[in-house]
């Protein structure tokens, strides 16, 4: 072998060893945002104001800073007004924060099959990342019971919770809107069913465990209307949303939560079908799934962060009702989102006809 092909081999490596390196660089890690990379662009971000969209907007202001992008805000999340965008070919909204539910029926329509090349999501617990989805924090709904009430003898899982001969008293079931489907999953439990065979028909067994809980039990309306339940000691157990718990208990609530399959609930990060710019749209998600932001976001918000490698400075009872931590993540409850999916609308009507006692 001549040295002028022993030179022309050994450059051909390094070019391949470089091209190589650099594709390497290019992976994608969470919360990394290139200097200037995003000048003179423009995003929009899209949630459900408050506290909560202040706090997104906090954690990805070094993402703003840093990337040299010009972020605006909208809201609330419409998948009306969404709709009408992508349907016109005027899609405004470039990331969008969504509930549970609307990435997985609209996942190819409204909402990008995501490119998963483009983002690091080796730090998001289990079996949270759907097709069209990443989420976007985590909370839970909780079973919080009244220590007097219970003293020695306290519920230990939502069977309990819909046992009223066992455990006797006032139930507080959040009313506020749609039907909660990791609920009516453990009523039907409760039942006796089985959700990895459920059926259209399972839906009536378990608002039925609802009504025998009798007419004492209080459909509550709001988050704030929860948490004054439990406040006021007025209901012996209450369905709340980990933030309304943990608020309420550093009120001075004498509740205690029963973390046992807890119901996981997470809304969800979004790119829309037909975004101008695809790539910043990439950019800012890979930014908000980094731990720096989802401590911020967590530290303004008292939300759980998705990222499992972030540890917010938080109080000792806001992190009490944090739900990232291995014993919390092995004992929530994930509902069967396939079947959510296809049966939402039947669900919708029965639980309207519930809350209107029809």
């Amino acid at each position: 072998m001549t040295g002028r092909i022993r030179f022309g081999i050994a450059a051909a490596m390094a070019t391949l060893f470089a091209a190589g390196s650099a594709f390497a660089q290019e992976k994608p890690v969470a919360g990394a945002v290139v200097e200037g990379s995003l000048k003179g662009k423009t995003l929009t971000f899209v949630s459900y104001g408050g506290i909560y969209q202040d706090g997104q907007v906090a954690a990805l202001k070094e993402f703003v800073e840093k990337s040299g992008v010009t972020l605006l805000n909208d809201g609330p999340t419409e998948i009306a007004k969404l709709q009408a965008q992508v349907e016109s070919g005027n899609v405004t909204w470039d990331v969008v924060d969504t509930a549970d539910l609307p990435p997985y029926v609209h996942c190819g329509t409204l909402f990008q099959k995501l490119d998963f090349s483009k983002l690091d999501i080796s730090h998001i617990p289990p079996n949270q990342v759907g097709e069209c989805s990443v989420p976007a924090m985590n909370y839970g709904v909780v079973l919080m019971y009244k220590n007097e009430t219970y003293k020695d003898n306290p519920p230990k899982n939502w069977k309990d919770f819909f046992d009223t001969a066992k455990f006797p008293g006032v139930r507080a079931i959040d009313g506020s809107g749609d039907p909660t489907g990791g609920l009516i999953e453990q009523a039907i439990l409760a039942d006796g069913g089985s959700i990895e065979k459920m059926k259209p028909e399972d839906i009536d067994k378990g608002l039925a465990r609802f009504k025998a809980l009798g007419p004492d039990t209080i459909y509550w309306k709001t988050g704030a209307e929860s948490q004054q339940l439990a406040e006021s000691g007025e209901a012996d157990m209450v369905m709340m949303w980990t933030g309304r718990a943990m608020t309420a208990v550093k009120n001075g609530a004498a509740y205690t939560p029963v973390w046992q399959d807890w119901l996981v609930v997470m809304d969800q990060m979004t790119i829309p079908v037909g975004v101008k710019d695809t790539d910043a749209a990439y950019a800012l998600l890979n930014a908000y799934l980094g731990k720096g932001a989802q401590e911020i976001l967590s530290k303004t918000t008292s939300y759980t962060p998705i990222n499992l490698e972030a540890k917010p400075e938080v109080d000792d009872v806001t992190k009490a009702f944090l739900t990232n931590t291995p014993e919390r993540i092995k004992q929530g409850y994930q509902q069967n989102i396939k079947f959510w999916v296809a049966n939402f609308p039947a669900a919708a009507e029965k639980w309207t006809a519930l809350m209107s006692g029809n």
